[in-house]
């Protein structure tokens, strides 16, 4: 975990928020396949899940999270748009959310991505 230059003070987690394009419709809009692909992230990247909630909507698209002991993964897809959004937050030095979107960006054959990285929980500047 990286820590503010000036004080020292550590982010409390991580969040990547990613856009996968080009994936496989069938394989997004299958809410057992999505729920089974957010579960395996998790496990590779080292998390622990304690909780899910998964949703297909008529006509298509799949909603949901996973909640873990490190934090959350949550997932949103549009079979219609060949798009999946992930938001992947995690706690701690010990998970990696990179290894879950690797997995995800595979599992769900995704041409491209765009990821975002935020650090999370730093006081604002004017509390430094």
């Amino acid at each position: 975990m990286s820590t503010l230059p000036s004080t020292g003070t550590p982010a409390l987690g991580r969040q990547v928020l990613a856009d996968l394009h080009g994936c496989d419709p069938r394989l997004i809009d299958d809410v057992k396949r999505v729920e089974s692909v957010l579960r395996m992230a998790a496990e590779v990247a080292g998390a622990k899940v304690i909780q899910g909630l998964f949703h297909r909507f008529k006509p298509q698209g799949v909603s949901g999270s996973l909640v873990l002991a490190e934090s959350h993964l949550a997932i949103h897809t549009w079979p219609e748009h060949g798009v999946v959004s992930l938001d992947l937050f995690t706690c701690g030095g010990d998970v990696d959310p990179k290894a879950a979107l690797d997995l995800c960006l595979r599992e769900f054959c995704a041409r491209s991505c765009h990821t975002t990285t935020l650090e999370r929980g730093r006081p604002a500047p004017e509390e430094i």
